[in-house]
């Protein structure tokens, strides 16, 4: 791949997207300092409607555990999150000894693997020409979000010099960060945040959206914890290093602008529907159930000025009451919500042992990949846990999902199931492990 170097030509808004990406142009005036990732594979189309994963590689080294497969739109190469704060490049079959981005000084996590370190991996819709790509990760004391650029020299490694801060979220506790960001079709960054950690939700912030109310403030609350926050890292704004979309539930006041999603307690990986614009959520619960919620593309802005899509924790755990009063103004004594608040109801409750032995639920992605077409629309997910492959079928009129467990599909510790820019499904687990889900006959 040549890097283009004094190039006159602007990023433009016609790039070429089939990756979760899309829509920003990044800036029409923008000089290019990237050019495009090798081009993808020709697809190698297998027929069938069964389905099997396929372990291709295995991470080297003593904290090994992969956290997420994805790729930059339209590039064929593989780029492997390591949860210690590597990220590693797999092209043309082989995984490549440097990796793209080292940054295990910066990172909090453990060893074997818990629930902190780098987290997520996003790499900008015009990733082709402004080489931009955004991290999330876990401090000692906040979730962090961070802009890099890919170095000008070599395209299968980052400026580590480039890096700089765009958010901070403060967080009190190791556990419950959530951690995944991705683009949008709009062009706009989605991050989600786990409710901070401690059981119970102690400081009520999955149901908190303003900081400077009496109920916040006495709870010591951070309201941008346990939510989906939505930013413009496009148009900074108010001295931030980022904008507000316009059509955030928040934006004009009331709570906190960033907000787009109300009470999330762990949104361990999530996802979009790449055709239809939906958000699919594996949300981990609390004692007795792991829950996945859709929220279809026209219900992502909510009900207007003030009205987020409310996932209901902590008043609610899967479809059952939790906490009655996680917010005095949004939840009654019964944990359920008000009229004026929108209240999503999981598509699938999966219970803790004895019953479906489900312990802390791996969100997915709906395969849209070219390879493998009986698998087209299909939802695959997993447990941590349970550790086996799940098939869903959503059906938006119920809201409903209708699921099968795909026998002969064990693996350890499953940590993601994510997309490549093609559209086919990677899932990795924390040993290292990066399986293909892939159709048989």
């Amino acid at each position: 791949m040549l890097i283009a170097l004094g190039v006159t030509a602007a990023c433009g808004s016609d790039h070429p997207n089939n990756g979760d990406g899309g829509g920003s142009d990044g800036g029409s005036n923008e000089q290019c300092i990237n050019t495009a990732g090798p081009p993808l594979a020709a697809p190698q189309v297998q027929t069938g409607t069964n389905v099997k994963a396929t372990k291709l590689y295995t991470l080297d080294g003593a904290n090994k555990s992969a956290l997420l497969v994805t790729a930059p739109p339209n590039d064929g190469r593989l780029f492997v999150l390591q949860q210690s704060g590597q990220i590693r490049v797999i092209e043309d079959g082989a995984l490549k000894a440097t990796p793209f981005l080292d940054l295990s000084d910066a990172v909090t996590s453990e060893n074997p693997p818990g629930e902190r370190g780098l987290l997520g991996l996003a790499f900008h819709p015009n990733y082709a020409c402004n080489g931009q790509f955004f991290v999330e990760y876990t401090t000692s004391d906040s979730e962090t979000i961070q802009r890099f650029t890919v170095s000008q020299i070599d395209p299968d490694k980052a400026d580590p010099m480039s890096g700089e801060t765009i958010l901070k979220i403060p967080d009190f506790a190791e556990n419950h960060n959530g951690g995944m960001i991705e683009f949008g079709n709009d062009g706009l960054l989605y991050i989600s945040s786990g409710d901070g950690g401690g059981a119970g939700d102690p400081h009520l912030n999955g149901q908190a959206t303003d900081r400077t109310t009496a109920n916040c403030v006495a709870k010591s609350c951070e309201p941008l914890l346990g939510k989906m926050l939505r930013i413009d890292v496009d148009h900074p704004a108010n001295g931030k290093m980022y904008g507000i979309p316009s059509n955030n539930p928040f934006a004009s006041g009331g709570g906190e602008p960033e907000i787009l999603l109300v009470g999330l307690r762990n949104p361990w990986r999530w996802s979009f529907d790449r055709m239809t614009g939906d958000i699919y959520i594996g949300d981990v619960g609390q004692g007795l159930y792991e829950e996945v919620d859709v929220i279809p593309k026209g219900m992502i802005n909510g009900g207007g000025a003030g009205v987020p899509v409310n996932l209901g924790w902590s008043a609610r755990e899967g479809l059952h009451t939790y906490n009655p009063n996680a917010n005095s103004t949004d939840c009654n004594g019964n944990g359920t919500c008000t009229p004026g608040v929108l209240q999503m109801q999981p598509v699938v409750e999966k219970s803790h042992p004895p019953g479906d032995g489900w312990q802390a639920v791996i969100g997915g992605q709906v395969y849209r990949g070219p390879n493998f077409p009986g698998l087209v629309g299909q939802y695959y997910f997993s447990d941590n846990s349970a550790s086996i492959l799940v098939q869903g079928t959503y059906n938006a009129m119920g809201p409903s999902m209708d699921t099968v467990e795909i026998a002969g599909t064990t693996f350890n510790s499953p940590a993601s199931i994510h997309a490549d820019a093609a559209g086919e499904l990677w899932l990795t687990d924390t040993l290292g492990g990066i399986w293909q889900i892939q159709a048989t006959p």
